[in-house]
């Protein structure tokens, strides 16, 4: 392991790389005494809801415990999907075929709500759509992806490209893995940047932004709830609950259904010139087939290397993080050993028992949450699909608001939960990895 004078940038921050450019905002205006809707959570889904609700003409405050801008949505690595990520889990189990074809096309609606909102009201958020290659672990892990790049052809319609591991080199600069697929359909944008332009939004619209007003409870008045905050109580006609990863025990209905987890990234200095031609020449984002995989893409400008993946079975502070991530990074790309490290963070991604996304009322209160880790376009294009459902614009709520929301034994047990899957993930990548070495 390289020292950390050699390993830490000077200037290095524990911190996203996406606040250098736009950071979490304070927003201490006074609390209004009653609006329409009160949006509890300012991420990516509550800003789309406060956005869509103002347009049509509600009156609506957005509540957050801490800054506006700090939570899960600025702290993820910004890839955009159109719904592969549902047809390549076991979200789809279960499912009636009928039902399955509208989650299908309710995803591809979400990715197009994106490019649409960020193209419509000329946000500026580095939205480029440039493909994900899913890399093989193993020569068994390739024949898997095989038949997942049919299931995405089959279920969504996207563009696959089946990669031989003599082809992968031109998708990407590494022998690391066993060739796999690419997706066309996919992209990704700066986290930051895209939530500063949607609170600009949503205030342009008329709604209003308040931070460091966490939600102690939330009770009925009568036709109405009061909505009481540690800076004083807001009457609201309706409340919608959009707290994701960050939801704690203000609803214990919600709770017992997510489980928070820990994603964990760094972002490299500059890269020497030509370097990122060599890695990454179609700057795309990247993952692959292990439990606890490796995610990474290129920063918005292509100048940085942006790396994820689970650093430990037990949560780490983020230095620690960065140390053990720097170590995963290098084996995917042994050129970047010599590149120092400028950020390191984490965020809490929410993720439920059936893998679902879910919008629903409970005692009156609406809540939208769930992502499992892809969420930019989803819990956007969700925030203003449960908006005008509440206020009455769509008489159905949509395919993630049917169906049971069921209780996750994980969520209810969070503190083993996630330890407990890590370690089995690790063991299962063990386990290929041995097999790796054998066939190499």
């Amino acid at each position: 392991m390289r020292p950390d004078t050699l390993l830490f940038h000077d200037n290095f921050r524990l911190a996203p790389y996406w606040w250098d450019a736009a950071p979490p905002e304070t927003a201490r205006e006074p609390l209004p005494d009653s609006v329409d809707l009160v949006i509890v959570g300012s991420g990516y889904c509550g800003l789309s809801a406060a956005a869509q609700a103002a347009r049509d003409g509600a009156s609506v405050a957005v509540l957050d415990s801490a800054e506006i801008g700090a939570g899960g949505s600025t702290r993820s690595g910004g890839m955009v999907s159109s719904g592969q990520k549902l047809a390549l889990t076991n979200a789809i189990r279960g499912v009636s075929a009928e039902r399955l074809v509208r989650l299908m096309r309710e995803s591809a609606a979400s990715f197009e709500y994106l490019q649409r909102l960020i193209a419509d009201e000329a946000l500026d958020a580095d939205l480029q759509i440039t493909g994900r290659f899913f890399g093989a672990f193993t020569e068994r892990h390739f024949e898997h992806l095989r038949k997942q790049g049919d299931l995405l052809r089959e279920k969504t319609g996207v563009t696959v490209h089946l990669v031989s591991r003599d082809e992968q080199r031109s998708i990407i600069g590494s022998d690391y893995y066993y060739g796999g697929i690419l997706v066309d359909e996919y992209g990704g944008l700066h986290t930051a940047k895209y939530h500063r332009a949607l609170r600009g939004l949503a205030r342009r619209r008329g709604a209003s932004l308040h931070s460091h007003a966490a939600v102690e409870r939330i009770e009925r008045s009568g036709a109405h709830f009061l909505v009481h905050t540690v800076r004083g109580k807001i009457e609201a006609r309706q409340v919608l609950v959009a707290t994701n990863g960050y939801t704690g025990r203000l609803l214990p209905f919600v709770s017992r259904r997510v489980l928070p987890v820990a994603s964990y990234q760094i972002a490299t200095d500059a890269l020497p010139a030509g370097l990122m031609d060599a890695l990454n020449p179609g700057r795309r984002m990247i993952s692959d087939s292990k439990r606890n995989l490796f995610y990474t893409r290129p920063s918005p400008d292509g100048t940085r290397m942006i790396f994820g993946s689970r650093p430990a079975i037990r949560e780490v502070d983020e230095r620690a993080a960065a140390r053990l991530l720097y170590a995963k990074l290098i084996q995917l790309w042994p050129a970047l050993r010599d590149v120092r490290i400028t950020h390191a963070w984490k965020g809490y991604v929410a993720m439920t028992g059936d893998k679902l996304a879910h919008i629903g009322v409970h005692d009156g209160i609406h809540y939208a949450l769930g992502c499992n880790g892809n969420g930019v376009a989803l819990m956007s294009y969700l925030g203003q699909r449960t908006a005008r459902h509440i206020l009455g614009f769509d008489a159905a709520p949509g395919a993630f608001g049917e169906g049971e929301f069921p209780l996750s034994v994980a969520g209810m047990a969070s503190r083993w939960a996630v330890p407990v899957g890590t370690a089995l993930y690790k063991l299962d990548d063990l386990w290929n990895g041995r097999a790796r070495a054998t066939l190499s």
